[in-house]
């Protein structure tokens, strides 16, 4: 029988089920005619004794519901939360967050004895992160909250930034794309910014914890769905833009604009200090969005540069060590000269470095101190090598659109191109590249990728990335077509094939064992992941597991 339960002790939250998302341990009970004043949703009541319901947490996830929740109810694209609500307030829910619709919905599925409080909205999914906040006590604001958003380089930036405020000796989080850190321990997650109220939760616990300090890739879905409504970014940084999510926001000006929330003025989450890469176009017109934002309180953005761009931050020619990594000469606001050790190949990768350099000095983090936090840092799936004795250099790296795939292959051929060796292996050979698309995600990119890859590498192997639920083979083609319609005289010269091999282990194989000493094979798109999604089921699978296995089958069959 349903009840209105009143949360433990008034104030306790329990720990979240195992699996389900991080919540933090204590929470002050908020009144539900709190929020309804908060957010103009208006409170009705079913049952008794339910205008003074107190909510101790948020879910969307009836699964992850626990006494004291407010359930959100949302509509969805097949079917409204709503439907879900019995078991919901079964569980404990104290509150639903719904539309009208979802009102509705309520009295056809909630059983007659059913006690709970609603608060209903025209748009719940709109207020959801004002809610969140408010029921977690708003931990961004306990916070020096920092929000990075752009096409590619979020990862790395964070990662940057996390190792510049550890070594400043701050307690730091990181959300993002590889998982979720808490001082240190990694705690997987499946989106690259939580829905708010895992968000606010995770925000919550890190306060708990004693976090004084949060880095956190925010996607433009995440903007675009409000999952960042609620949070009070004290910075908010632009690495670039190139085309991707075309599938959900349907041109580049819609998908600049959904990054454009981070920075532009009356937007709910715009950041109070801003930090701005300038070198593309887009960067540019990034910086006057937020300079159009600056007031008395909310300075001009910070900008950064590495081609020559007037910027507050520069960056000379770099010069590449015997180990790989990049020393440059960066120039900083006050025309002070710095060297900065980028551990990270590739021109994007000092922009990278350079971007995190000037949000660390932003939050207060000392110059030379930030520097040699960068200098260390380690970033999963982003070129990471592969290293079982071979006589080449076997990468994994996430690239899993054009523009990235591109700068990658930019960056690797420059490698050969310069010679040398790198982790003992001597460089100067060919390039094979390994990589796929995805599935259910922007079509227009597949064969944008493929000639990416066909005028980077010699070989070019196209396999299966994550079909999800679309037919492989038709995924292929596509990208099998824009690599194949790269004219030779585009292609490196000597550049051997382009082949379809579905199989992504196979793939990786056939890379592997056309590859000779001094050559470069790398495997794109997947990076970190340790999974590959087919036709709903995703089945273990490691990209840098499968290099090397793939390394050790060559050297044995040698």
């Amino acid at each position: 029988m349903a009840s209105n339960r009143r949360p433990r002790n008034q104030g306790a939250q329990g720990k979240a089920r195992s699996g389900g998302p991080r919540r933090p341990r204590v929470v002050a009970p908020t009144e539900v005619s709190v929020l309804s004043a908060a957010t103009g949703a208006r409170l009705d009541l079913i049952g008794a004794d339910g205008h003074d319901a107190q909510v101790t947490g948020v879910t969307l996830r009836g699964q992850d519901v626990q006494p004291g929740d407010l359930f959100a109810a949302l509509p969805g694209a097949n079917t409204h939360g709503a439907r879900f609500a019995a078991a919901a307030v079964e569980a404990g829910a104290t509150a639903i967050l719904t539309d009208p619709a979802g009102r509705a919905e309520l009295s056809r599925t909630l059983p007659p004895d059913a006690r709970c409080a609603v608060l209903i909205h025209p748009d719940p999914r709109r207020i959801l992160g004002a809610v969140s906040a408010r029921i977690y006590a708003h931990p961004s604001q306990r916070l020096k909250l920092i929000g990075i958003t752009g096409t590619s380089g979020k990862t790395t930036t964070a990662y940057m930034v996390e190792a510049a405020l550890l070594a400043a000796g701050r307690s730091v989080g990181l959300i993002g794309t590889v998982g979720t850190r808490i001082n240190g321990v990694a705690v997987p997650s499946s989106l690259t910014t939580p829905e708010a109220p895992t968000l606010q939760a995770v925000l919550a616990a890190m306060v708990e914890d004693g976090v004084d300090s949060v880095v956190m890739e925010v996607s433009s879905h995440a903007l675009a769905l409000g999952r960042v409504d609620g949070a009070h970014f004290a910075i908010g940084a632009f690495t670039n833009l190139s085309q991707d999510h075309l599938d959900f926001h349907e041109t580049m000006q819609a998908y600049f604009d959904a990054k454009a929330r981070l920075f532009a003025a009356g937007s709910p989450t715009h950041a109070s200090r801003a930090v701005i890469c300038v070198d593309d176009e887009w960067g540019r017109r990034m910086a006057e969005v937020a300079r159009g934002a600056a007031t008395g309180s909310r300075p001009d953005p910070v900008t950064v540069s590495t081609t020559g761009v007037g910027a507050h931050w520069g960056a000379g020619a770099p010069r590449v060590a015997a180990d790989g990594k990049q020393v440059v000469t960066v120039t900083g606001p006050r025309g002070v000269r710095y060297e900065l050790t980028v551990p990270l190949p590739g021109g994007y990768n000092i922009a990278n470095a350079l971007t995190a350099l000037a949000i660390a000095t932003g939050a207060g983090v000392a110059t030379p101190v930030a520097i040699g936090g960068i200098a260390e840092t380690r970033v999963p799936g982003r070129l990471e090598r592969v290293e079982r004795g071979q006589g080449f250099l076997a990468l994994v790296d996430y690239a899993h659109k054009p523009g990235a795939v591109e700068a990658m292959l930019a960056t690797l051929r420059a490698q050969v191109n310069a010679g040398g060796r790198e982790s003992g292996v001597p460089i100067g050979g060919r390039v094979a590249v390994v990589l796929g698309a995805g599935g259910d995600r922007d079509t227009g990119k597949r064969a944008l990728m493929g000639a990416a890859a066909a005028r980077g590498a010699e070989l070019v192997v196209i396999t299966d990335d994550n079909p999800r639920s679309e037919e492989p083979a038709a995924i292929r083609s596509a990208v099998m077509a824009g690599a194949r319609g790269v004219p030779a005289a585009d292609r490196p010269a000597g550049a051997v094939d382009i082949l379809e091999v579905g199989d992504r282990r196979a793939a990786i194989a056939t890379a592997v064992e056309w590859a000779r000493p001094g050559d470069i094979v790398v495997v794109a798109g997947k990076g970190h992941e340790t999974g590959q999604e087919i036709d709903g089921v995703k089945h273990p699978f490691d990209d840098r597991v499968e290099l090397a296995a793939a390394v050790d089958a060559l050297g044995a069959a040698r």
